[in-house]
């Protein structure tokens, strides 16, 4: 009797042990998960300083102004993260991602305007919704400057190549 009383006391600590544990893994993703969040939100905070910024080609600052990759250069390497100073960089860099994972401070790449073989533009989603993403970049367009455009206009979204996520990679 007494040895089944012993089995089911090491059986509860063990029991309560992983419990435990699981527990402490739950809380440390959480704090994983939001801190990631965050570093998400102040890169897109970051971004939205530089609305109205001129577009210049082969810009990289906003004191004189950015081409897209400059923009985007600029931006990330605030925050430790050093980028392709070209849009054609963007090519095989990143973690791709499908529409309804695209998050905050994710890279929209797109082909070039006349040639839909080269990658030529690329941007930073500052509101995820799929397809429907909204994305901050330096446009050579009408604006010529640092501005917010819907993916899902149909100029940007007939030139989607990919979203790729380069915070996960750290």
């Amino acid at each position: 009797m007494k040895s089944g009383i012993q089995t089911l006391l090491i059986l509860a600590v063990l029991c309560l042990s992983f419990t435990c544990k699981k527990e402490s893994v739950t809380q440390v993703s959480s704090i994983e998960k939001t801190q990631a969040e965050t570093q998400r939100d102040s890169i897109n905070n970051y971004a939205k300083q530089y609305l109205g910024t001129p577009y210049l080609y082969a810009g990289n600052n906003p004191d004189n102004g950015f081409d897209c990759s400059g923009f985007v250069y600029y931006v990330f390497k605030n925050f430790g993260l050093t980028l392709p100073r070209s849009s054609g960089g963007y090519q095989n860099i990143g973690k791709t991602v499908k529409p309804e994972d695209f998050k905050i401070g994710d890279i929209l790449v797109f082909y070039g305007y006349k040639d839909k073989n080269i990658i030529g533009h690329v941007g930073i989603i500052c509101e995820a919704n799929g397809m429907q993403s909204k994305f901050i970049h330096a446009s050579s367009g009408k604006t010529q400057k640092v501005t917010i455009n819907g993916l899902d206009e149909e100029h940007y979204t007939k030139r989607f190549y990919k979203c790729v996520d380069v915070l996960s990679l750290e």
